[in-house]
C-alpha cells in the first residue's frame, strides 16, 4: 500500500470514527433528555422537552450523515488494539451500571440510580478520549460527571428525585449533544 493510500485510509477511518461518535452521542443525548422529560415535568414542559430533544437529535443525525469526503481530516493516533480497549471500556461500563442499579435498589435508594449512572457514564469517557484520540471526550467526561454530581446535590437539598432526574438528564443530554456538534464541526 502506498503512503498516499495509507494516509487516505487513515483519514477515512478517522472520519468514520468521528461521525459514528457524533451519531452515538446524539442518540444517547436523546435518551438522557427523555429521562429528564419523564421525570415529573408538567405535561407542557415534558412535551416541549421531548419535541426539542427529537429535533436536536434529528438535526445532529442529518449533519452526521452528510458526506465530508474531500475535507481534510485530522488523522487520529490510535493505539494498537484501540478497538479492544473500547470494547472493554464499554463492557466495564455496562457491568458497573448494572451493579449501580442493583446496589441502589437493594439499599432502597432508587433515587440514586440516575445520578450515579451519569457519573459512571461520564467516567467511561476518560479512557475513550485517548483510545479514540478524541480530546473532546475529556470535556464530555467532566460534563456528564458534573451532571450526576449535581443530581446528587439536588437530592441532598431535599428537592426530590424528580428534580434530580430533570437536572441530570438535561445536563447530560446537553453535554452529549454539545460534544456531537463539536465532532461534526471539527475534522
Amino acid at each position: 500500500m502506498s503512503t498516499a493510500s495509507s494516509t487516505e485510509a487513515q483519514q477515512e477511518l478517522s472520519r468514520s470514527l468521528r461521525l459514528r461518535g457524533a451519531r452515538i452521542l446524539a442518540v444517547f443525548g436523546l435518551l438522557w433528555a427523555a429521562a429528564a422529560a419523564a421525570s415529573g415535568l408538567p405535561d407542557a414542559a415534558a412535551w416541549a422537552t421531548r419535541s426539542a430533544a427529537l429535533v436536536v437529535t434529528a438535526v445532529l443525525l442529518v449533519l452526521a450523515s452528510r458526506s465530508t469526503t474531500g475535507v481534510a481530516e485530522r488523522v487520529r493516533r490510535l493505539t494498537p488494539g484501540w478497538h479492544r480497549l473500547v470494547g472493554a471500556v464499554n463492557l466495564a461500563q455496562f457491568a458497573v451500571l448494572a451493579l449501580v442499579v442493583v446496589l441502589c435498589l437493594g439499599l432502597g435508594r432508587p433515587e440514586l440510580v440516575v445520578p450515579a449512572a451519569a457519573v459512571v457514564v461520564g467516567l467511561h469517557f476518560v479512557p475513550l478520549a485517548p483510545a479514540f484520540d478524541q480530546p473532546e471526550y475529556r470535556w464530555t467526561a467532566a460534563g456528564v460527571c458534573a451532571a450526576g454530581l449535581l443530581g446528587l446535590v439536588v437530592l441532598a437539598t431535599g428537592a426530590g428525585p424528580e428534580a434530580s432526574r430533570v437536572v441530570v438528564g438535561s445536563l447530560a443530554a446537553l453535554t452529549l449533544w454539545g460534544t456531537a456538534l463539536r465532532l461534526l464541526r471539527r475534522p
